[in-house]
């Protein structure tokens, strides 16, 4: 009887099985839905995954501040100035400049923004102006768009919001299927999402290049592969001790006999240039927030008269913006004046918004009065 010999098998090699399935940390990006319920969240995600897009709003926010008020009565006047310094807006803040700095973060944040007038107990004069986060409420529209009521969320039906004269609503750039406003950043998620992933694959290009990875590859010679296995184990544990001697800082040599190959894990892959692309991106996205780039530290002006006339692009969208928030702060100042018994009517100042060099103002100037004097001695 003969007996046949079966081949010995050697055990498969092993196989990774677990691996790193995560993202970067800002995936709500990636999941985006247009119109839908989590946009407030998502626009919050873009803010705080790109500072440039942060930046940009915090600066547009110091722009559109510096408000004043004005009324032919002395006494009104004085009354309102000292409103307008002294006002308690919560959070251990207090003036109109505190409210109109949160009120307008919202509106550029969440599309439009929501405030309340508290009144003192005894109802004759205005305790603190208030932001309330816009989430918080819902717009119930009527049968024309002068009706509409606040409605508070988290209720099965709609439950209306009690003395709606004392609430402050302001829609950012309504259009006509948007009545109660736009975010500024509705059409940034596609274009960060494209960054965002730019951002974390060269994180993890750089952590490849900064933490090696290594293959050592054993290749038996003839008569060993019944050893192959077993060399392979003691080649992995020698290794493992040579690179842990290395990390507690001593040099540990590592000797093989025979054909081992030891190479660097992704050495040959090329990273991608991602200079272009982002910049095109942060293009995209800077156009949308109106902030000439020289503003956020981006020199891609080439000329100091480009710069000139994108600060003149500039004031404008401030000033548009501030005409949106006014009737808000229009609407509290004409609450005060009747609490306090006025009859007059009093008018918002806004501070000059100055952009350009005070040497170039200085030179504008100078040569106003040159041509005025030639006028002079024409005459």
């Amino acid at each position: 009887m003969k007996w046949w010999k079966q081949k010995r098998r050697e055990p498969p090699a092993p196989v990774v099985q677990v691996r790193r399935g995560e993202g970067h940390p800002f995936g709500v990006v990636d999941r985006y839905v247009p119109l839908h319920t989590g946009e407030i969240a998502l626009y919050r995600a873009i803010r705080e995954g790109v500072p440039i897009v942060d930046a940009a709003i915090w600066k547009l926010v110091r722009l559109c501040g510096g408000v004043g008020v004005t009324c032919p009565n002395p006494k009104a006047q004085a009354g309102l100035e000292r409103f307008f310094c002294t006002v308690d807006t919560g959070w251990g803040q207090r003036g109109m400049q505190s409210f109109l700095d949160r009120y307008l973060d919202d509106l550029f944040t969440c599309g439009h923004a929501l405030g309340e007038m508290v009144l003192t107990p005894d109802g004759k004069d205005i305790a603190a102006l208030l932001c309330a986060d816009p989430e918080q409420a819902e717009v119930k529209l009527g049968d024309s768009p002068l009706d509409f009521r606040l409605c508070q969320t988290g209720f099965g039906e709609e439950r209306e919001l009690p003395f709606q004269d004392l609430l402050l609503f302001t829609p950012f750039q309504p259009t006509g299927d948007a009545p109660c406003g736009v975010s500024l950043l509705r059409s940034m998620p596609f274009l960060t999402g494209i960054l965002l992933r730019i951002f974390q694959a060269t994180g993890q290009n750089w952590e490849r290049a900064g933490n090696l990875r290594f293959a050592v590859v054993c290749r038996p010679g003839e008569g060993e592969e019944a050893f192959a296995q077993e060399r392979c184990g003691l080649l992995a544990q020698e290794w493992s001790a040579a690179m842990q001697a290395g990390r507690e800082g001593s040099v540990r040599d590592f000797v093989a006999v025979g054909d081992v190959d030891i190479k660097v894990i992704g050495a040959d892959s090329p990273v991608l240039d991602s200079q272009v692309p982002v910049r095109q991106i942060l293009e995209q996205l800077v156009a949308r927030t109106g902030i000439p780039p020289f503003m956020l530290g981006l020199s891609w002006s080439s000329t100091e008269r480009m710069s000139a006339q994108q600060a003149d692009l500039l004031t404008s969208e401030v000033t548009a913006i501030r005409r949106c928030v006014e009737p808000a702060l229009q609407r509290a100042v004409e609450l005060w004046l009747r609490l306090h018994g006025f009859g007059e009517r009093a008018e918002l100042i806004w501070e000059d918004i100055n952009l350009q060099d005070i040497v170039e103002e200085a030179k504008a100037e100078l040569y106003r009065a040159q041509a005025e004097k030639l006028r002079r001695e024409l005459l």
